[in-house]
């Protein structure tokens, strides 16, 4: 059942409830790590104690994951779904409530450890009910569940801080209070997801359930793929060492608080909302921040700078400059998270990207598991003395640690992705600074830009999109480039000329020439006389051919187009996706100038849309030209269709 006054997938009832039921819980998860994480530091004296205690705590908590991921997938398909959330939460309502009760270490570490097992009973078991709650609304159901699930932690560090102010006041434990509050959490959660009724019972598709293969399988199976990609090496590598450096504030932040910043249960709260907050910031706002950018090129400048912040805590013990650099060092991890996924999922073949996703997820897991536990044991050895007139403190001697690992792995991975060998890397910093925004539209029409590589089928979805925009009434040109005008065709015949020798600049400039006269002459003049202007290629061509396939740098690509056009963007530019491959072996005729380059060039090109499209969602639509003509032409109408003007407001 839906109602219209709640958007997306919250129309529906069931995910409403299941909805409140994941803030409910995730808020829960943070709060009791918050507090779990406290009290093991308040339940042993000494520094050694403490750290092992909280280390401790960390590792079991982390530890269900890699030995039991694989597993848990298969009760959320062989038992009842609803059953096994409402149970997991009632159970993980009376741990969390026994722990500040028995309030020994050797409990907390063993109620930690099955609250997480728990956890990962309930998640998966979630996940498969979700696509039944939500229905077509998947996608927002999606980001939904996202935004519940770590948009919860600031809130949680928020409330703990505030628990941290008033147990000063009251002499209340102020971690016995969050662990309260955190039972409470999940007593609501379980009578919430109780009350839905639209969650299948079980997975419905017939035949045998196949188990996830191990942590051990995945990474061997990963491990082979892996040699023979630098893609995967380089992410793999960028990954881990963003995960270990992850791992090395994790286990360490409450003892850097107590230590080190001499703070309590407020300003662990701060610094762990701040990082939140920035890794919230930086997988939001990082990609639409490098359009034009090379996504291989910056993923390693990422983690370099989440390193360099870390070095930076280390070695300046300010709250004030630590919660910045915190934020930062958040910002940036959230960048190389979302980068590193983003450059997987849109450029390994899906033939290997499940196990490449395998590989990934857990040596992430191993990894943030291993710098947990080595932080701990680092924090140990060195522990808090005097060398001359230096005090050392473990703690500070850690992250200093994780933050070099942090660098040299930006510098290694920047080596191993960089797609722009021979372009300094600064000039891509500077032209960022540099950057403006583009000017909104003035004109009355409605500008539409196909894009895509060769084969990808543009020119039908141009003409099926043109037939049903005219049938409403409304005018549309049709145009492409290069070649829409007199002049525009000569210089297509010199572009595509398999005889003609060009240097990339010359090309990227008989491209914007071409552009310029066709914008003059036929794109605005159409635009302003209200009409809907549908273009095969535009400016997004030039950075993803020049650009990204002739490796000229892209800021100077966009500055010449922009001046070219006078600024002039598309409302919406539709991205036909095809494998370089495929699309090739669909070209008739004798190969032209461009499709007679190699296949690492089209594959760079590809790239080069991909990136764009995925700095700058709101304007792009990608669709995969793999799928049927028809299903394509679907998607498209879908976008372009509620945006064009409608044929009263021409006639006028």
């Amino acid at each position: 059942m839906t109602e219209r006054r709640w958007p997306g997938a919250l129309a529906h009832r069931g995910f409403r409830q299941l909805s409140l039921a994941l803030v409910l819980s995730s808020f829960g998860d943070w709060l009791g790590f918050l507090a779990t994480t406290a009290l093991a530091s308040q339940l042993v004296d000494g520094f050694d104690a403490k750290s092992f205690a909280i280390g401790g705590v960390l590792v079991f908590r982390l530890l269900p994951a890699v030995v039991l991921a694989p597993l848990v997938g298969v009760v959320a398909d062989r038992v009842d779904r609803r059953l096994v959330m409402v149970v997991s939460d009632v159970l993980r309502f009376g741990l969390f409530l026994s722990i500040p009760l028995v309030d020994t270490v050797g409990w907390l570490i063993a109620a930690t450890a099955l609250c997480e097992v728990l956890s990962l009973l309930w998640i998966p078991a979630k996940e498969s009910a979700v696509p039944h709650l939500a229905g077509e609304q998947l996608q927002s159901a999606n980001q939904i569940s996202l935004f519940a699930t770590y948009g919860t932690a600031p809130v949680a560090a928020l409330v703990f801080g505030v628990l941290g102010t008033l147990s000063v006041r009251t002499g209340h434990p102020a971690t016995h209070i969050a662990l309260y509050i955190d039972a409470a959490t999940f007593l609501f959660a379980a009578v919430q997801v109780f009350r839905i009724h639209d969650i299948p019972s079980r997975a419905v598709a017939s035949g045998h359930l196949e188990q996830s293969p191990s942590v051990v399988e995945s990474v061997r199976e990963g491990l082979r793929f892996a040699r023979s990609s630098d893609l995967v090496r380089g992410v793999l590598v960028a990954m881990m060492g963003a995960m270990g450096a992850t791992g090395v504030v994790v286990g360490n932040g409450k003892l850097f608080t107590e230590t080190v910043l001499d703070g309590g249960e407020g300003a662990f709260a701060l610094l762990f909302g701040a990082v939140f907050v920035g890794i919230a910031l930086g997988v939001a706002l990082g990609p639409r921040a490098l359009v034009g950018t090379s996504r291989r090129r910056s993923l390693g400048p990422a983690i370099f700078a989440a390193g360099g912040c870390l070095v930076f805590m280390s070695v300046v013990p300010v709250l004030a400059l630590v919660t910045i650099a915190t934020g930062l060092l958040g910002g940036f991890a959230g960048l190389a998270y979302v980068t590193g996924l983003t450059l997987l999922g849109s450029e390994v073949d899906d033939t290997v990207r499940g196990r490449t996703f395998g590989l990934v997820n857990s040596l992430m897991r191993i990894s943030l598991l291993a710098a947990v536990a080595a932080g701990a044991a680092v924090a140990h050895a060195v522990g808090i003395h005097r060398m001359g007139r230096v005090d050392v403190n473990g703690v500070s001697v850690t992250l200093l640690l994780g933050g070099l690992l942090a660098l040299v792995v930006g510098v290694l991975s920047y080596r191993i992705l960089n797609d722009r060998p021979g372009v300094p890397l600064h000039r891509d910093l500077a032209a960022l600074v540099r950057r403006v925004p583009a000017p909104g539209p003035a004109y009355p029409g409605l500008f539409v830009v196909f894009e895509g590589g060769e084969g990808a089928g543009k020119s039908t979805q141009v003409k099926r999109l043109a037939a049903v925009l005219s049938e409403r009434g409304v005018e549309v040109v049709v145009t492409r480039e290069p070649g829409a005008t007199p002049v525009g065709v000569r210089i297509r015949q010199l572009l595509l000329d398999p005889a003609t020798s060009l240097s990339p600049r010359a090309e990227a400039m008989l491209y914007a020439a071409d552009r310029a006269q066709h914008v003059a002459t036929v794109v605005r003049p159409a635009l302003g006389r209200g009409a809907v202007v549908i273009s095969d290629r535009y400016v997004d061509s030039s950075l993803a051919y020049q650009g990204a396939g002739r490796a000229l740098p892209s800021e100077e690509v966009a500055q010449l187009s922009r001046w070219a056009t006078e600024g002039l963007v598309p409302d919406v530019t539709l991205l036909l996706d095809i494998d370089p491959a495929i699309g090739l072996a669909r070209a008739t005729g004798s190969p032209d100038r461009i499709e007679q380059e190699s296949l690492t060039f089209h594959h760079a090109v590809r790239q080069g849309f991909l990136d764009l499209a995925a700095a700058d969602p709101d304007r792009y639509l990608v669709v995969s030209a793999s799928l049927p003509p028809d299903a394509v032409h679907e998607a498209v109408v879908a976008r372009v269709l509620p945006l064009a003007p409608s044929p009263s407001l021409v006639s006028a």
